[in-house]
């Protein structure tokens, strides 16, 4: 029951903003995510023995976010200063060794990961008929995680990554990506309607294989750190990262898609 009214308040906060708020608001969401989500990252890296910068990395993150989402400063610029001021950070230790590149890293990949991500979803929300382009894209992770599930219950023979997430199954797997592409396709006809089906077909499969990449790629950060759940922050549902994490990796893609490729 935790569980349950949990999603009904993300899910109720989530469609309203998107829906009935102006663009500004899924951004300002995304900056609340945004931080969250990182918070919970920079606890994983410390875990794993990485040092990360909090506040310049936090900052990196808010300002790709903010950057991509709301186009108040170059994406470009956002990345390189990010990488110069990490640099920099590193040279000021004055301590060489091994660590180095892994803290550095650590430090840069949030701001891409995290920022850069949410920043496409808010982007994508600020384009013409964003609000239910956001939807479509809500709706796609939702039908494919909830096909996974229950295919994998019914069906589910094979592990499909058995050390990262030993639940999961190919026959779950491939549930999640038929149907994620059908949900997709069929109701993208009304969202994009002068878009080939062909197309919308190919951008679902896309968003739906993604999603289940990122939702291994983080519960790979989990395990590697000994950790369940990035944190307990939503009851019943782990933390912010636990719930974004298949919209991280589909995000980006559908916005090059919204921006760049739908007619």
């Amino acid at each position: 029951m935790t569980r349950v009214l949990s999603a009904l308040v993300l899910l109720t906060v989530v469609i309203g903003a998107v829906w009935f708020l102006p663009p500004v608001a899924t951004l300002v969401l995304a900056l609340v995510a945004a931080a969250l989500a990182f918070l919970e990252y920079a606890s994983i890296a410390a875990a794993l023995g990485a040092r990360v910068p909090r506040a310049v990395s936090l900052a990196g993150v808010l300002a790709a976010c903010v950057a991509l989402g709301g186009g108040y400063a170059a994406a470009d610029v956002v990345l390189l200063t990010a990488v110069i001021i990490l640099g920099a950070l590193a040279v000021a230790s004055g301590q060489p060794g091994p660590a180095i590149l892994r803290d550095v890293s650590a430090g840069l990949l949030p701001v891409v990961y995290i920022g850069l991500a949410l920043g496409a979803l808010a982007a994508v929300r600020a384009a013409p008929g964003g609000r239910e382009a956001v939807l479509l894209l809500m709706a796609a992770i939702v039908v494919s995680d909830s096909a996974q599930y229950y295919t994998g219950r019914a069906l589910g023979r094979r592990r499909l990554a058995p050390s990262i997430s030993p639940k999961k199954t190919v026959e779950g797997a491939v549930g999640g990506l038929v149907f994620g592409t059908i949900a997709f396709a069929a109701a993208g006809r009304s969202v994009f309607p002068a878009t080939p089906l062909v197309l919308l077909t190919l951008v679902g499969a896309s968003i739906a294989a993604l999603g289940i990449v990122g939702d291994l790629f983080e519960s790979l950060l989990k395990r590697s750190a000994g950790v369940k759940d990035s944190s307990g922050l939503i009851p019943g549902h782990g933390g912010v990262l636990d719930r974004i994490d298949s919209w991280l990796f589909a995000a980006p893609v559908y916005y090059v898609f919204v921006r760049y490729l739908q007619y």
